[in-house]
Protein backbone atom coordinates (compact mmCIF):
# COMPACT_ATOMS: atom_id res chain seq x y z
CA UNK A 1 0.00 0.00 0.00
CA UNK A 2 1.10 3.56 -0.60
CA UNK A 3 0.99 6.37 1.90
CA UNK A 4 -2.49 7.98 1.97
CA UNK A 5 -3.89 5.19 -0.21
CA UNK A 6 -7.43 4.22 0.95
CA UNK A 7 -6.97 1.31 3.35
CA UNK A 8 -10.36 0.72 4.97
CA UNK A 9 -13.71 2.30 5.67
CA UNK A 10 -15.12 2.99 9.13
CA UNK A 11 -18.91 2.97 9.23
CA UNK A 12 -21.00 4.40 12.07
CA UNK A 13 -24.74 4.93 12.31
CA UNK A 14 -24.23 8.45 10.96
CA UNK A 15 -21.27 8.51 8.61
CA UNK A 16 -18.98 6.33 6.47
CA UNK A 17 -15.36 7.48 6.53
CA UNK A 18 -12.54 6.28 4.30
CA UNK A 19 -9.29 5.81 6.29
CA UNK A 20 -6.02 6.25 4.36
CA UNK A 21 -2.84 4.31 5.03
CA UNK A 22 -0.56 6.26 7.41
CA UNK A 23 2.58 4.89 5.71
CA UNK A 24 3.82 3.08 2.63
CA UNK A 25 4.61 -0.61 2.95
CA UNK A 26 3.01 -4.05 2.99
CA UNK A 27 -0.21 -4.86 4.82
CA UNK A 28 1.02 -7.73 6.98
CA UNK A 29 -1.94 -8.31 9.27
CA UNK A 30 -5.65 -7.46 9.37
CA UNK A 31 -6.71 -7.43 13.01
CA UNK A 32 -10.47 -7.06 12.52
CA UNK A 33 -12.77 -8.40 9.84
CA UNK A 34 -15.51 -6.53 8.04
CA UNK A 35 -18.61 -5.94 10.14
CA UNK A 36 -16.85 -6.09 13.52
CA UNK A 37 -17.43 -3.38 16.11
CA UNK A 38 -14.08 -1.94 17.17
CA UNK A 39 -13.29 0.25 20.18
CA UNK A 40 -12.08 3.78 19.55
CA UNK A 41 -8.28 3.85 19.48
CA UNK A 42 -7.88 0.11 18.86
CA UNK A 43 -5.32 -1.10 16.30
CA UNK A 44 -6.95 -2.14 13.02
CA UNK A 45 -4.05 -3.52 10.97
CA UNK A 46 -0.26 -3.73 10.79
CA UNK A 47 1.92 -2.43 7.99
CA UNK A 48 5.49 -3.62 7.48
CA UNK A 49 8.29 -2.45 5.23
CA UNK A 50 8.04 -3.46 1.60
CA UNK A 51 10.17 -6.54 0.93
CA UNK A 52 10.71 -7.18 4.64
CA UNK A 53 10.88 -10.75 5.92
CA UNK A 54 7.98 -10.16 8.29
CA UNK A 55 5.60 -9.46 5.44
CA UNK A 56 4.02 -12.63 4.04
CA UNK A 57 3.60 -12.53 0.28
CA UNK A 58 -0.18 -13.16 0.17
CA UNK A 59 -0.85 -10.15 2.38
CA UNK A 60 0.62 -7.79 -0.19
CA UNK A 61 -1.75 -9.00 -2.88
CA UNK A 62 -4.96 -9.49 -0.95
CA UNK A 63 -6.92 -6.58 0.47
CA UNK A 64 -9.31 -7.07 3.37
CA UNK A 65 -11.98 -9.57 2.32
CA UNK A 66 -15.18 -8.06 1.00
CA UNK A 67 -18.00 -10.64 1.14
CA UNK A 68 -20.82 -10.54 -1.35
CA UNK A 69 -23.91 -8.62 -0.27
CA UNK A 70 -26.21 -10.87 1.71
CA UNK A 71 -29.58 -11.42 0.03
CA UNK A 72 -31.31 -11.86 3.40
CA UNK A 73 -32.98 -8.44 3.28
CA UNK A 74 -35.10 -9.50 0.33
CA UNK A 75 -36.20 -12.79 1.87
CA UNK A 76 -39.36 -11.58 3.65
CA UNK A 77 -41.00 -10.62 0.36
CA UNK A 78 -40.34 -13.95 -1.37
CA UNK A 79 -43.41 -15.84 -0.08
CA UNK A 80 -45.72 -13.03 -1.13
CA UNK A 81 -44.31 -12.98 -4.66
CA UNK A 82 -44.45 -16.76 -4.97
CA UNK A 83 -48.23 -16.65 -4.59
CA UNK A 84 -48.57 -15.71 -8.26
CA UNK A 85 -46.58 -18.36 -10.17
CA UNK A 86 -48.13 -17.46 -13.52
CA UNK A 87 -46.88 -13.88 -13.42
CA UNK A 88 -44.04 -13.10 -15.86
CA UNK A 89 -40.71 -12.34 -14.22
CA UNK A 90 -37.93 -10.31 -15.82
CA UNK A 91 -34.59 -11.72 -14.63
CA UNK A 92 -32.19 -9.29 -13.01
CA UNK A 93 -28.45 -9.59 -12.50
CA UNK A 94 -27.67 -11.77 -9.53
CA UNK A 95 -26.40 -9.70 -6.59
CA UNK A 96 -24.45 -12.72 -5.41
CA UNK A 97 -22.57 -13.01 -8.70
CA UNK A 98 -22.02 -9.28 -8.86
CA UNK A 99 -20.66 -9.29 -5.32
CA UNK A 100 -18.26 -12.14 -6.18
CA UNK A 101 -17.02 -10.27 -9.23
CA UNK A 102 -16.45 -7.10 -7.27
CA UNK A 103 -14.67 -9.01 -4.54
CA UNK A 104 -11.94 -9.97 -7.05
CA UNK A 105 -11.30 -6.37 -8.12
CA UNK A 106 -8.76 -4.37 -6.11
CA UNK A 107 -10.53 -1.34 -4.67
CA UNK A 108 -11.37 0.29 -1.37
CA UNK A 109 -14.54 -0.46 0.61
CA UNK A 110 -15.77 3.02 -0.32
CA UNK A 111 -15.43 2.27 -4.05
CA UNK A 112 -17.23 -1.05 -3.62
CA UNK A 113 -20.07 0.65 -1.73
CA UNK A 114 -20.43 3.23 -4.52
CA UNK A 115 -20.49 0.40 -7.08
CA UNK A 116 -23.17 -1.51 -5.20
CA UNK A 117 -25.33 1.59 -4.71
CA UNK A 118 -25.18 2.34 -8.44
CA UNK A 119 -25.43 -1.28 -9.69
CA UNK A 120 -22.00 -1.10 -11.33
CA UNK A 121 -19.86 -4.16 -12.04
CA UNK A 122 -16.34 -3.13 -11.03
CA UNK A 123 -14.90 -5.53 -13.60
CA UNK A 124 -16.17 -3.15 -16.30
CA UNK A 125 -14.56 -0.04 -14.79
CA UNK A 126 -11.17 0.94 -16.31
CA UNK A 127 -8.66 1.05 -13.44
CA UNK A 128 -5.98 3.73 -13.17
CA UNK A 129 -4.74 3.20 -9.60
CA UNK A 130 -1.60 1.20 -8.72
CA UNK A 131 -0.50 0.92 -12.33
CA UNK A 132 -3.92 -0.03 -13.66
CA UNK A 133 -4.62 -2.80 -11.14
CA UNK A 134 -6.83 -0.88 -8.69
CA UNK A 135 -10.13 0.90 -9.25
CA UNK A 136 -9.96 4.29 -7.54
CA UNK A 137 -12.80 6.49 -6.37
CA UNK A 138 -12.20 8.77 -9.34
CA UNK A 139 -12.45 5.79 -11.70
CA UNK A 140 -15.87 4.67 -10.44
CA UNK A 141 -17.31 8.19 -10.24
CA UNK A 142 -16.07 8.99 -13.74
CA UNK A 143 -17.50 5.73 -15.07
CA UNK A 144 -20.92 6.48 -13.56
CA UNK A 145 -20.83 10.10 -14.76
CA UNK A 146 -20.09 9.09 -18.35
CA UNK A 147 -23.06 6.76 -18.37
CA UNK A 148 -21.06 3.80 -19.69
CA UNK A 149 -23.20 1.37 -17.78
CA UNK A 150 -26.89 1.06 -17.10
CA UNK A 151 -28.31 -0.22 -13.87
CA UNK A 152 -29.65 -3.77 -14.26
CA UNK A 153 -33.35 -3.90 -14.78
CA UNK A 154 -35.16 -4.51 -11.52
CA UNK A 155 -37.23 -7.61 -11.17
CA UNK A 156 -40.74 -6.86 -12.36
CA UNK A 157 -43.48 -9.03 -11.02
CA UNK A 158 -47.20 -9.04 -10.88
CA UNK A 159 -48.20 -8.34 -7.32
CA UNK A 160 -49.97 -11.08 -5.51
CA UNK A 161 -53.51 -10.39 -4.48
CA UNK A 162 -53.62 -9.30 -0.86
CA UNK A 163 -55.13 -11.72 1.57
CA UNK A 164 -58.85 -11.06 2.03
CA UNK A 165 -59.67 -9.23 5.20
CA UNK A 166 -61.09 -11.39 7.94
CA UNK A 167 -64.74 -10.74 8.69
CA UNK A 168 -64.96 -9.48 12.25
CA UNK A 169 -67.01 -11.54 14.63
CA UNK A 170 -70.24 -10.08 15.85
CA UNK A 171 -68.96 -8.68 19.10
CA UNK A 172 -69.31 -5.28 20.76
CA UNK A 173 -65.52 -4.87 20.98
CA UNK A 174 -64.08 -2.89 18.01
CA UNK A 175 -61.92 -4.84 15.58
CA UNK A 176 -58.65 -3.36 14.30
CA UNK A 177 -58.70 -2.51 10.61
CA UNK A 178 -56.64 -4.83 8.41
CA UNK A 179 -53.25 -3.57 7.28
CA UNK A 180 -53.34 -1.75 3.96
CA UNK A 181 -51.36 -3.76 1.39
CA UNK A 182 -48.25 -2.10 0.00
CA UNK A 183 -49.41 -2.73 -3.56
CA UNK A 184 -52.63 -3.59 -5.35
CA UNK A 185 -53.49 -6.92 -6.90
CA UNK A 186 -52.08 -7.24 -10.41
CA UNK A 187 -49.93 -4.12 -10.07
CA UNK A 188 -46.51 -4.31 -11.74
CA UNK A 189 -43.85 -3.47 -9.17
CA UNK A 190 -40.12 -3.59 -8.53
CA UNK A 191 -38.62 -4.20 -5.11
CA UNK A 192 -35.43 -2.61 -3.83
CA UNK A 193 -34.15 -3.12 -0.26
CA UNK A 194 -33.45 0.06 1.71
CA UNK A 195 -29.81 1.00 2.10
CA UNK A 196 -28.35 1.22 5.59
CA UNK A 197 -28.46 5.02 5.45
CA UNK A 198 -32.08 5.03 4.29
CA UNK A 199 -33.08 2.80 7.21
CA UNK A 200 -31.31 5.14 9.64
CA UNK A 201 -33.01 8.18 8.10
CA UNK A 202 -36.42 6.49 8.21
CA UNK A 203 -36.02 5.45 11.85
CA UNK A 204 -34.77 8.91 12.82
CA UNK A 205 -37.68 10.72 11.17
CA UNK A 206 -40.32 8.47 12.73
CA UNK A 207 -38.62 8.64 16.14
CA UNK A 208 -38.55 12.44 16.01
CA UNK A 209 -42.26 12.66 15.22
CA UNK A 210 -43.02 10.31 18.09
CA UNK A 211 -40.75 12.14 20.53
CA UNK A 212 -41.45 15.83 19.91
CA UNK A 213 -44.72 17.74 19.70
CA UNK A 214 -43.94 19.37 16.35
CA UNK A 215 -45.27 22.84 15.61
CA UNK A 216 -44.07 24.97 12.68
CA UNK A 217 -44.28 28.75 12.36
CA UNK A 218 -43.53 30.78 9.22
CA UNK A 219 -42.18 34.29 8.64
CA UNK A 220 -41.42 36.14 5.41
CA UNK A 221 -38.12 38.01 5.46
CA UNK A 222 -36.77 40.72 3.15
CA UNK A 223 -33.33 39.64 1.89
CA UNK A 224 -32.93 42.59 -0.50
CA UNK A 225 -29.99 44.20 1.31
CA UNK A 226 -28.14 40.87 1.47
CA UNK A 227 -28.94 40.11 -2.19
CA UNK A 228 -27.55 43.46 -3.32
CA UNK A 229 -24.44 43.03 -1.18
CA UNK A 230 -23.84 39.55 -2.62
CA UNK A 231 -24.13 40.90 -6.14
CA UNK A 232 -21.54 43.61 -5.43
CA UNK A 233 -18.92 41.48 -3.71
CA UNK A 234 -19.45 37.92 -4.96
CA UNK A 235 -16.44 37.89 -7.32
CA UNK A 236 -13.98 39.41 -4.87
CA UNK A 237 -15.33 37.26 -2.03
CA UNK A 238 -14.84 34.04 -3.99
CA UNK A 239 -11.36 35.09 -5.09
CA UNK A 240 -10.37 35.85 -1.51
CA UNK A 241 -12.06 32.94 0.27
CA UNK A 242 -12.17 30.19 -2.33
CA UNK A 243 -15.91 29.69 -1.96
CA UNK A 244 -19.08 31.35 -3.18
CA UNK A 245 -21.02 33.76 -0.99
CA UNK A 246 -24.53 32.37 -0.59
CA UNK A 247 -27.43 33.43 1.62
CA UNK A 248 -26.70 30.61 4.08
CA UNK A 249 -23.89 32.19 6.18
CA UNK A 250 -26.04 35.29 6.73
CA UNK A 251 -28.93 33.12 7.93
CA UNK A 252 -26.59 31.17 10.22
CA UNK A 253 -25.28 34.41 11.72
CA UNK A 254 -28.79 35.77 12.27
CA UNK A 255 -29.84 32.46 13.82
CA UNK A 256 -26.90 32.49 16.23
CA UNK A 257 -27.91 35.96 17.39
CA UNK A 258 -31.43 34.67 18.09
CA UNK A 259 -30.14 31.57 19.89
CA UNK A 260 -28.21 33.75 22.31
CA UNK A 261 -31.25 35.96 22.89
CA UNK A 262 -33.63 33.01 23.44
CA UNK A 263 -31.47 30.20 24.91
CA UNK A 264 -34.25 27.61 25.31
CA UNK A 265 -34.16 27.07 21.54
CA UNK A 266 -30.53 25.96 21.91
CA UNK A 267 -31.44 23.39 24.55
CA UNK A 268 -32.36 19.70 24.75
CA UNK A 269 -34.18 17.51 27.25
CA UNK A 270 -33.08 14.75 29.60
CA UNK A 271 -36.12 13.15 31.20
CA UNK A 272 -37.86 15.96 33.07
CA UNK A 273 -34.82 18.27 32.88
CA UNK A 274 -34.07 20.95 30.29
CA UNK A 275 -30.38 21.05 29.33
CA UNK A 276 -29.31 24.54 28.24
CA UNK A 277 -26.29 24.45 25.95
CA UNK A 278 -23.53 27.04 26.28
CA UNK A 279 -21.95 25.96 22.99
CA UNK A 280 -23.48 26.92 19.66
CA UNK A 281 -22.94 24.00 17.30
CA UNK A 282 -25.05 24.43 14.18
CA UNK A 283 -25.89 21.44 12.00
CA UNK A 284 -26.33 22.09 8.28
CA UNK A 285 -28.43 19.53 6.38
CA UNK A 286 -26.68 18.30 3.22
CA UNK A 287 -28.52 16.40 0.50
CA UNK A 288 -26.57 13.44 -0.89
CA UNK A 289 -27.27 11.29 -3.92
CA UNK A 290 -27.78 8.39 -1.50
CA UNK A 291 -29.51 10.14 1.40
CA UNK A 292 -29.20 13.02 3.86
CA UNK A 293 -26.62 13.97 6.48
CA UNK A 294 -26.26 16.85 8.95
CA UNK A 295 -22.60 17.81 9.55
CA UNK A 296 -22.02 20.25 12.39
CA UNK A 297 -20.18 23.58 12.49
CA UNK A 298 -18.71 23.51 16.01
CA UNK A 299 -18.56 26.83 17.92
CA UNK A 300 -20.23 28.57 15.00
CA UNK A 301 -20.68 31.75 17.01
CA UNK A 302 -16.90 32.25 16.92
CA UNK A 303 -16.84 32.48 13.10
CA UNK A 304 -17.28 35.46 10.79
CA UNK A 305 -19.48 35.48 7.69
CA UNK A 306 -16.54 34.35 5.57
CA UNK A 307 -15.64 31.69 8.14
CA UNK A 308 -19.19 30.34 8.15
CA UNK A 309 -19.23 30.30 4.33
CA UNK A 310 -15.98 28.32 4.20
CA UNK A 311 -16.98 25.94 6.99
CA UNK A 312 -20.41 25.12 5.58
CA UNK A 313 -19.05 24.58 2.06
CA UNK A 314 -16.16 22.44 3.32
CA UNK A 315 -18.50 20.19 5.31
CA UNK A 316 -20.88 19.85 2.37
CA UNK A 317 -18.06 18.94 -0.03
CA UNK A 318 -16.57 16.34 2.31
CA UNK A 319 -20.02 14.92 3.08
CA UNK A 320 -20.57 14.24 -0.63
CA UNK A 321 -17.09 12.70 -0.86
CA UNK A 322 -17.68 10.51 2.24
CA UNK A 323 -14.76 12.15 4.03
CA UNK A 324 -16.50 13.36 7.19
CA UNK A 325 -15.20 12.27 10.58
CA UNK A 326 -17.67 10.83 13.13
CA UNK A 327 -17.30 13.82 15.47
CA UNK A 328 -18.32 16.13 12.61
CA UNK A 329 -21.85 14.72 12.52
CA UNK A 330 -22.52 14.79 16.26
CA UNK A 331 -22.83 17.35 19.03
CA UNK A 332 -25.17 19.73 17.22
CA UNK A 333 -27.33 22.03 19.34
CA UNK A 334 -29.50 23.45 16.53
CA UNK A 335 -29.99 22.63 12.85
CA UNK A 336 -30.67 24.54 9.63
CA UNK A 337 -31.97 23.07 6.38
CA UNK A 338 -32.14 24.82 3.02
CA UNK A 339 -34.98 23.57 0.83
CA UNK A 340 -34.79 26.57 -1.50
CA UNK A 341 -31.96 25.12 -3.60
CA UNK A 342 -34.47 23.97 -6.21
CA UNK A 343 -36.88 26.86 -5.79
CA UNK A 344 -39.02 25.45 -2.98
CA UNK A 345 -40.91 28.19 -1.15
CA UNK A 346 -41.12 26.58 2.28
CA UNK A 347 -41.59 23.30 4.15
CA UNK A 348 -42.08 21.92 7.65
CA UNK A 349 -38.72 20.40 8.65
CA UNK A 350 -38.50 17.58 11.18
CA UNK A 351 -36.51 18.24 14.35
CA UNK A 352 -33.08 16.61 14.54
CA UNK A 353 -33.20 14.79 17.89
CA UNK A 354 -32.34 15.47 20.67
CA UNK A 355 -32.50 19.13 19.66
CA UNK A 356 -35.61 21.21 20.25
CA UNK A 357 -35.91 23.11 16.97
CA UNK A 358 -34.82 23.35 13.34
CA UNK A 359 -34.89 26.34 10.99
CA UNK A 360 -35.78 26.01 7.32
CA UNK A 361 -34.75 28.44 4.57
CA UNK A 362 -36.96 28.55 1.50
CA UNK A 363 -36.16 29.91 -1.92
CA UNK A 364 -35.53 33.66 -2.17
CA UNK A 365 -37.47 35.25 -5.03
CA UNK A 366 -38.07 38.76 -6.32
CA UNK A 367 -41.66 39.89 -5.87
CA UNK A 368 -43.75 43.06 -5.48
CA UNK A 369 -43.57 44.20 -1.86
CA UNK A 370 -45.13 47.06 0.08
CA UNK A 371 -42.47 49.32 1.59
CA UNK A 372 -42.86 52.34 3.81
CA UNK A 373 -41.45 55.65 2.56
CA UNK A 374 -41.57 59.21 3.96
CA UNK A 375 -44.39 59.84 1.51
CA UNK A 376 -46.37 56.75 2.51
CA UNK A 377 -46.59 53.17 1.31
CA UNK A 378 -45.21 52.20 -2.08
CA UNK A 379 -44.72 49.08 -4.15
CA UNK A 380 -41.15 47.91 -4.80
CA UNK A 381 -39.44 44.80 -6.14
CA UNK A 382 -37.79 43.05 -3.20
CA UNK A 383 -35.99 39.73 -2.64
CA UNK A 384 -38.28 37.82 -0.28
CA UNK A 385 -37.76 34.43 1.35
CA UNK A 386 -39.83 32.34 3.76
CA UNK A 387 -38.29 31.19 7.03
CA UNK A 388 -39.85 28.26 8.88
CA UNK A 389 -39.16 27.06 12.40
CA UNK A 390 -40.26 23.63 13.61
CA UNK A 391 -40.03 23.45 17.39
CA UNK A 392 -40.90 21.06 20.20
CA UNK A 393 -44.07 22.42 21.79
CA UNK A 394 -43.42 20.35 24.93
CA UNK A 395 -40.67 22.79 25.87
CA UNK A 396 -40.99 25.82 23.57
CA UNK A 397 -44.27 27.72 23.75
CA UNK A 398 -45.81 29.11 20.57
CA UNK A 399 -45.08 32.70 21.56
CA UNK A 400 -41.42 31.84 22.18
CA UNK A 401 -41.12 30.16 18.79
CA UNK A 402 -42.57 33.25 17.12
CA UNK A 403 -40.25 35.54 19.10
CA UNK A 404 -37.27 33.51 17.97
CA UNK A 405 -38.15 33.60 14.28
CA UNK A 406 -39.08 37.29 14.49
CA UNK A 407 -35.60 37.92 15.92
CA UNK A 408 -34.00 36.05 12.99
CA UNK A 409 -36.10 38.05 10.50
CA UNK A 410 -35.22 41.39 12.08
CA UNK A 411 -31.51 40.56 12.15
CA UNK A 412 -31.58 39.56 8.47
CA UNK A 413 -33.33 42.77 7.45
CA UNK A 414 -31.71 45.37 9.73
CA UNK A 415 -28.04 44.33 10.10
CA UNK A 416 -25.25 46.24 8.35
CA UNK A 417 -23.86 43.08 6.76
CA UNK A 418 -21.23 44.84 4.68
CA UNK A 419 -19.47 45.94 7.85
CA UNK A 420 -19.29 42.28 8.92
CA UNK A 421 -17.58 40.95 5.78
Amino acid sequence: VGRDEPLLEVSTDKVDTEVPSPAAGVLTEILHQEGETVAVGAALARIGEAGGASAPAPAAAAPAPEPAPAPVAAAPVAPALAAAPAAPVVAAASPENQGEAQGKIRSSPLVKNIARENNVDLAQVPATGSGGTRVSKGDILGFIEQGKTAAPAPSVVAAAAPAPAAIPAAAPAPVAAPAIPAFAAGERISIEPMTKMRKIIADGMVNSRRTSAHVTTFFEADFTNIARLRERVKKSFEAQNGTKLTFLPFVIKATLDALKAIPVVNASTDGENIIYKNDYNVGIAVALDWGLIVPVIKNADMLSISGLARASQDLANRARAKQLKPDEVSGGTFSITNFGLYGGLTATPIINQPQLAILGLGGIHKKPWVVETPDGDALAIRSIGVLSLSFDHRIIDGAVGDQFLAHVKKTIEMTDWEAML
